[in-house]
Formats: C-alpha cells, sequence, structure tokens
C-alpha cells in the first residue's frame, strides 16, 4: 500500500458531481460522537465517507491480524522506545474508554458501519501510525522525552518507583565513566577501607548520591501528574467544543513543539491532501476525524495553496543532529578507547608494571563478564538459545557505546521465531485492565504476549551488560590495577607509555 495514496476499502461510486467535504470533528471514546456519526451519514448520504484511520488501524479495527514487526526495524534502535510510548498512549486512551464505557475508535469504527450499511464508499484518510510515532518520537528533546514517558508511567505505575528508578539508571551511567576517569571522589580520603574496595564503594555511592538527586525531583513532578481526578473531571461532552480542543493543543505545542508538529500539524496537512483529492475528483466527502484535527484540515481545504508538499509529511524522520545524550555516549566511548589505548601504548612501548598478560587478562575479563551477564539475563527473560548468544556475544563491544545495545542484536534474532505485532498492544491493555487479578497472574499473562516478552527480551539483555560494564569499571579493573599501584600510579604508567609512543613517532618522521 503506497503511503501517499488515499485507499479505498469499499470503492465509492461515480462522483455524484461538483465535490465537497464536510468535516465532523469527535471524541474517540464518546457515546455522543457515535450518534452524531451516525446521524451526519444517514442524513447526508455522501458518496465517500472518510475516517481517521490507517490500513493497519482500520484492519485492526475490523477484527483483522495487524502486519508483525520486520525484525531489521528493531535495528533502528528507538523501535521499543516507540512501541513503549504507543503502549502507553493506547493504555491511557483505553482507560479513558473504560471510565466512559466507550470503546476507543467507536466514533471511527461507527463511520464505516454505517458507511457500508448504505453501500457508501470508505477512504482511509490518515497517515500510517508507525510512520507517526517514529516521526513524533524523533522530533521530541531527550527532555521532553522524558517528562511524555514519565508522566505516562505515573498514570500506569507508582509515581515515586517510576521516577527513582529512572534517576537511579541516570547515577549509574553516569558513575561508570566518572569512577574509571576520575575515582575515587566520595571515598578517596577512607583510610580504613581496603584499597580494592574503595572503587566499588565509591561507584555505589555515586550511583546512589545521583540516582536520589535526580530521581526524587522527577517523582515529586511525576506525583502530580498522574492524578485519578483529573480523568473522572473530564465532561466528554466537551471534548468536541472549539475552545476547549484548541486549549489542549495549545498546551501540547508549550510541551513540545516538534511533538505537536509531527502529531497533530503533519496529519492535519496528509489527511487535508487526501481529501481534496477526494472533493477535486469530484466526490461528496463526509470526513471524520478527531476534534483537535478539524480546523487545521478545514483551514488547508479552505486554501489548498498552503498545502506542504506530501513528500514533507511521509518517510522516516532522522531526528536530532546533536543530543546530549548521543554526547554522553561519544564520550562515554572515548573514554573507555582512550584508556585502552593507553595501557596498549604502555604495553608496546615496554613501560615496567603493564604486561601483555595484563592486558590480555583486562579484555578477557570485558569480553566474557558482559557475554555471560547479558546471556543469563536474555535467557531468564524468555529469550531462544540463539538470540541469547547473539546478545552475549556483542556485548562486550556495544557496551563501550550507550547509543548501541546488546538487546536490539538479541531481539533481532528473537524475531525470527516470534511473531509481534501492534495488536499485542490491545491484548496488554485488557491483561493491564483486571484489577481483581494477583501481580503475578498479571505478569505471567503479560508474559504470554509476544510483545512484551520480545521488549523483556531486549530489555534484560541491555541490563545484563549495563550490571557487567558496572562490575568491570567497580570490581575488576581495581582489582587488576591493585597489583600495579593506586589509580594515580596506573595513570602515571599510562600516560608515560602514551609519552614513548609520542617520542617514537616523533623520531620516525624527523
Amino acid at each position: 500500500m503506497s503511503e501517499r495514496s488515499a485507499p479505498t476499502p469499499s470503492d465509492p461510486s461515480a462522483p455524484s458531481g461538483e465535490g465537497s467535504v464536510t468535516v465532523l470533528g469527535t471524541a474517540h471514546v464518546s457515546e455522543d460522537s457515535v450518534r452524531e456519526v451516525e446521524e451526519t451519514i444517514e442524513e447526508q448520504r455522501p458518496d465517500v465517507v472518510a475516517v481517521e484511520l490507517d490500513d493497519g488501524r482500520y484492519r485492526q479495527l475490523k477484527g483483522e491480524t495487524p502486519d508483525d514487526l520486520d525484525p531489521s526495524d528493531l535495528l533502528g534502535g528507538n523501535t521499543v522506545f516507540q512501541f513503549l510510548a504507543y503502549w502507553m498512549l493506547s493504555y491511557v486512551q483505553a482507560r479513558l474508554g473504560d471510565q466512559f464505557d466507550v470503546d476507543p475508535g467507536a466514533d471511527m469504527m461507527a463511520a464505516v458501519d454505517t458507511a457500508e450499511e448504505f453501500g457508501l464508499g470508505v477512504a482511509l484518510v490518515d497517515r500510517d501510525i508507525q510512520t507517526t510515532i517514529q516521526r513524533f518520537w524523533a522530533r521530541l528533546t531527550g527532555l521532553e522525552k522524558i517528562k511524555l514517558l514519565g508522566g505516562l508511567m505515573a498514570g500506569v505505575a507508582d509515581p515515586i518507583v517510576a521516577g527513582m528508578t529512572f534517576g537511579f539508571m541516570i547515577g549509574f551511567f553516569l558513575a561508570i565513566p566518572l569512577e574509571l576517569l576520575a575515582g575515587p571522589l566520595l571515598l578517596g580520603g577512607v583510610a580504613f577501607v581496603p584499597g580494592i574496595l574503595v572503587g566499588v564503594l565509591d561507584g555505589l555511592a555515586l550511583v546512589v548520591t545521583i540516582g536520589l538527586a535526580v530521581g526524587m525531583p522527577l517523582a515529586l513532578l511525576l506525583s502530580g501528574s498522574g492524578e485519578e481526578e483529573d480523568l473522572e473531571d473530564l465532561d466528554m461532552s466537551e471534548m468536541t467544543n472549539t475552545d476547549v480542543v484548541s486549549a489542549m493543543m495549545e498546551e501540547f505545542r508549550r510541551f513540545s513543539p516538534g511533538g505537536a508538529e509531527a502529531l497533530i500539524d503533519e496529519r492535519d496537512a496528509y489527511i487535508a491532501h487526501n481529501l481534496v483529492e477526494l472533493r477535486n475528483a469530484g466526490y461528496s466527502v463526509v470526513a471524520v476525524v478527531g476534534a483537535g484535527h478539524r480546523a487545521g484540515i478545514e483551514e488547508y481545504l479552505d486554501n489548498p495553496e498552503t498545502l506542504p508538499p506530501m513528500e514533507s509529511l511521509i518517510g522516516v524522520e532522522s531526528g536530532r543532529r546533536f543530543s546530549l545524550f548521543k554526547l554522553f555516549g561519544y564520550l562515554f566511548t572515548l573514554g573507555f578507547l582512550v584508556i585502552f589505548a593507553l595501557l596498549v601504548m604502555a604495553v608496546a612501548t615496554g613501560v615496567e608494571g603493564i604486561s601483555t598478560g595484563l592486558l590480555i587478562q583486562i579484555f578477557g575479563s570485558w569480553f566474557l563478564i558482559n557475554g555471560i551477564i547479558a546471556f543469563g539475563l536474555a535467557k531468564l527473560a524468555g529469550a531462544h538459545w540463539q538470540s541469547a548468544t547473539v546478545g552475549g556475544a556483542v556485548a562486550w563491544l556495544t557496551s563501550l557505546n550507550p547509543l548501541l545495545a546488546p538487546g536490539w542484536f538479541a531481539g533481532y534474532v528473537e524475531l525470527r521465531y516470534t511473531s509481534v505485532n501492534i495488536g499485542d498492544i490491545n491484548t496488554l491493555n485488557e491483561i493491564m485492565s483486571d484489577e481483581e487479578a494477583p501481580v503475578r497472574d498479571i505478569f505471567g499473562r503479560m508474559y504470554d504476549v509476544p510483545l512484551f516478552r520480545l521488549i523483556l527480551i531486549v530489555a534484560m539483555t541491555n541490563v545484563g551488560s549495563m550490571i557487567a560494564s558496572g562490575l568491570f569499571g567497580f570490581v575488576l579493573l581495581p582489582y587488576f590495577f591493585a597489583e600495579i599501584g593506586s589509580t594515580g600510579e596506573v595513570v602515571g604508567l599510562m600516560a608515560q607509555g602514551a609519552e614513548n609512543s609520542a617520542r617514537l613517532l616523533w623520531g620516525l618522521v624527523t
């Protein structure tokens, strides 16, 4: 299916004459909107009923199986995060549906069913959901991604747990390079602690300190963003009111201008392109769209010359060229490479105290500890032997760069044995909505859902590599270096190796 066309699951009859478009703004979880859709279509009897759906969501509403996730998509890096974001957004919408006793998407389903009842054409005029989520995610800044996922997690999990978990993850990632390059920072003056344990205890102290400093403010922030009363106070009769919707859209734009562009503005233009095409062909159209899109679409219908080129609205968004996360990833990688390069130069130039055997032990330990722990946690998460082995085999290399992850490679292989599609999200929402079942039973049922198991395998493989990196930096390196002397003495020997290498190279060129 071409993303640039306006697909028609049921072919419209011949155009009735001069084309026209009536845009009907609805709330996706409103019984009032369902009745309005049915009544409008029955009264107007247009040639075509256009709905804010893409092919995948249309088939999902019709009970058909969505397309499976392609294994190669997983290596794009953000695919798992996009699934998580879509899952959380879908879960929030499902909760709204439960609150008001209406299935999410009931307005669109009513439009399709009514059109079919009267033999009218149906046109799917929205952009592919995967494209929208990918472009939306790519437009968010790092802070916006944290705030978005944190806010959604606050509605699903305990805000304090969500905030502190994220804080300790940041602490763990920052503590490793800080300890390797500048440590010990907090316990350097503690004389009664054995030298080998100083690095371990100092690293743990850094993790806790940074984790609390980041996690506590975030937990307090999230505590105010997931209150149940906000959901209960919503009046669905106001959700299609122009002023209310405009206020909500403006609030979202303040949160993320880039995200609003991908999620709202681009889709307004994409839908308007398809509606203009139908209108120009002479069809009378009733377009059923979310209330938030109505104003933007009507503006384009009145002024079609202002529509951006369709080519600018489709395809994969490359994302921002620069971000703090990428900068940290590059600096993290550079730090490890500098340490290893200095060790190699020290051995190559014969610096006393650093031997080839020590270098082999360090590299061998790095490979083994990453491979064993990543493999073990992948298997614990339910991975096949092949995917767990691949995750463990590449963990040593991906640990050098937080922008890569062994879980992506383990997930890539796992998808050769497991079929995963976006329809699994509905299954997960149904399981999570069971408030009477014990947590252990809910987790067991979620584990049987391929999407959840895939995400768990990817996450656990990455966690294994993170744990291995921490153990290597806090335990093994201090152990190996203890045979040479203090951290300062080791750094001095590596610097001496670099100096010897520089002199050798200078002698070759002069």
